[in-house]
């Protein structure tokens, strides 16, 4: 018999895993051709030559037992020095090797970052709509997740209705920009707002609330004149969680780090605690061959021409058939409001035209669908007009 916490973990499995693996159901039944699958964050776009070269040059250059031995639990220090100074060229930061720690992607980070901060009955507070997986990631320490309620239509954190979820028992505040699902980008002056709330409650309740800064999107931005804020810059208890999974298109090679700025609260502490994080949950170091890849790519970023085609044709067309979108500044996710209140509904209705979405709810936030357009344009071309039929049937409904 599993374990009693891991039944209900698996009857609430991920409904966009859950989309996925349907996704693939239906290919197999109709057609890869004839089926939308706007599921899973998954790049429909191959990563930078320079990651195809570099992983050549460490194979053929460097000592084969040096590259997949152990190493730090950090990561290599060659290897957290080039992150560092790519951070400092690009952000003004003032980061050495010793401010990072290489991880197993984002949801590595976030959780060796947990298990590091948080005990038992401590609150983590996110922001509605947010990725699904905080949930299971709360629930592995044992902590309560918070959810402040969406702030439509902008979906940008609200500073004072934030303040009335802070708590004595508030430990960590997850902070999402660009944002997953909805693509916005949260701008200097929330990200100010909310550091400003933080640090009152803090002299308030005599706590330490650190943020962890989900940070996989933060290259895909699509305008010069929108800025993601870099965190540590604005508050000093900040960890920053970072992945190439979504940059450099590597999702399955699971590389990222953690950037925590010398400021932050018992600096050595939580540096040794994040080490042994990394240990202890099993992760023992981020994967050996990719960070030494990534040392030689660290500035590299996939094609975002590539991601914003997609995007204007996406946006453009379902906001034309009625379609009531958020436009997204950065990662490659669209937020739409369902013309019908049941998200689910709505989800299930779409699968007869093999659209495969995801239902807001799955982001704490009903009435909504997400779609990942980090697919082939020819799958956007092929969709519309099944959105648009869609889109004819639930008005008649």
């Amino acid at each position: 018999m599993i374990a009693e916490k891991m039944k209900e973990l698996v009857a609430n499995s991920s409904v966009i895993r859950k989309m996925f693996e349907e996704g693939k159901n239906l290919s197999e039944k109709y057609g890869a051709e004839n089926v939308c699958d706007f599921s899973l964050g998954n790049p429909n776009l191959a990563a930078p030559d320079g990651i195809k070269n570099a992983i050549k040059s460490v194979i053929e250059e460097e000592d084969a037992v040096f590259v997949h031995g152990y190493m730090n639990n950090s990561g290599y220090e060659d290897v957290r020095k080039a992150v560092a100074d790519s951070l400092n060229r690009r952000f003004g930061t003032e980061f050495g090797a010793e401010n990072i720690v290489m991880t197993v992607g984002a949801a590595g980070g976030m959780n060796v970052a947990m298990k590091s901060l948080i005990n038992p009955g401590d609150e983590i507070v996110a922001f509605a709509p947010f990725f699904g997986e905080y949930r299971c990631y709360a629930s592995n320490v044992d902590a309560k997740l918070v959810v402040v309620p969406a702030n439509e239509p902008s979906f940008l954190p609200d500073a004072e209705v934030f303040a009335k979820y802070i708590t004595p028992k508030t430990k960590m505040v997850i902070i999402n920009s660009p944002n997953n699902p909805t693509g916005v980008v949260y701008p200097e002056s929330t990200i100010i707002a909310l550091a400003d709330v933080l640090r009152e409650k803090q002299k308030e309740y005599g706590t330490e609330i650190y943020i962890f800064a989900d940070e996989p999107y933060r290259e895909l931005v699509y305008d010069d004149t929108v800025k993601v804020p870099f965190l540590t810059k604005y508050y000093d208890n900040t960890l920053v969680g970072y992945s190439w999974s979504k940059s450099l298109s590597l999702p399955g090679e699971r590389i990222g780090y953690i950037a925590v700025s010398n400021k932050i609260a018992n600096f050595e502490d939580l540096t040794s605690a994040l080490n042994v994080a990394t240990r202890i949950l099993g992760f023992v170091n981020a994967p050996s061959l990719i960070q030494r890849v990534i040392a030689r790519c660290v500035d590299d970023v996939a094609d975002l021409e590539f991601y914003r085609k997609n995007r204007d044709m996406l946006y453009n067309g379902l906001s034309e058939m009625g379609y009531d979108c958020v436009k997204p500044d950065g990662a490659f996710y669209l937020w739409i409001k369902t013309p019908i209140e049941d998200d689910s509904e709505f989800a299930e209705i779409a699968k007869k035209y093999l659209l495969l979405t995801v239902p807001g709810s799955a982001f704490g936030c009903k009435g909504y669908i997400r779609l990942s357009y980090c697919v082939s344009p020819k799958m956007i071309e092929t969709s519309l007009p099944k959105f648009k039929t869609l889109l004819e049937e639930v008005k008649n409904m």
